[in-house]
């Protein structure tokens, strides 16, 4: 039996474990989680809550991170029919780790119509991050927009501090490591020295002069008064 084929699976299998981790090393170091994320909604109907699986992913793009959101479930439900392309759902991330503030992802309008009295579906959100600096940042799903007929139509916001659906690992940003110098104390002028120059020996010499003159003064004013009496 020739042992060619089983040197050539062999040969495709290590070729296969190559490409792989070459693909693994190249793409970005994240986490992703799908959570459970408790949305009360304030619609125009009145409160509406529903829980909705949320997904976030990252892909990068050269120096910047495209952010993807998804929703497994709708949050909810249109009284109307909403025709095609007049809702447009849109939603803030919160970040965390070594960033801060918020990420704003939107997505697209509806491609078909939504019938009355079912959930709206709100499909996938997408963003671009820029990070400032080096280090681990958490995506957690924030307030969500749902925006139809030319209204928010709902506004709904997590109710259960989900934990982050992202934790992206960010390394070669530029200076990002680098950390601002403490602030150093500004040190207080030094004490004024006695002054001995050439000026303030002629200074010190007036003002001498002018004391002595005063004083001459008063003497003269107080023999004339006794002289006067």
């Amino acid at each position: 039996m020739s042992k060619e084929p089983n040197r050539r699976r062999t040969t495709a299998a290590l070729t296969a474990a190559v490409a792989g981790a070459a693909v693994l090393a190249g793409a970005p170091a994240a986490h992703a989680a799908v959570v459970d994320v408790n949305y009360a909604c304030d619609t125009k109907i009145g409160p509406k809550s529903a829980v909705s699986p949320v997904g976030i992913t990252a892909v990068k793009n050269g120096s910047t991170y495209t952010i993807t959101m998804s929703f497994e479930k709708g949050v909810s439900d249109s009284p109307v029919e909403l025709p095609k392309g007049v809702m447009t759902p849109r939603a803030e991330l919160v970040l965390g780790g070594a960033a801060s503030g918020t990420l704003k992802v939107k997505g697209t309008p509806n491609t078909a119509a939504v019938p009355p009295d079912t959930p709206i579906r709100i499909g996938t959100l997408t963003g671009t991050y820029t990070p400032e600096r080096n280090g681990k940042v958490t995506f957690t799903a924030g307030t969500l927009t749902v925006h139809a007929l030319g209204m928010d139509a709902a506004v709904c916001t997590p109710k259960n501090d989900p934990r982050p659906s992202l934790e992206l690992d960010v390394t070669g940003v530029s200076g990002g490591d680098a950390t601002p110098p403490p602030a150093q104390e500004q040190e207080a002028p030094p004490a004024e020295l006695p002054r001995t120059g050439p000026l303030d020996s002629a200074m010190a010499l007036g003002t001498l002069g002018g004391t002595v003159l005063l004083t001459g003064a008063a003497g003269v004013l107080w023999l004339t008064r006794r002289t006067a009496r």
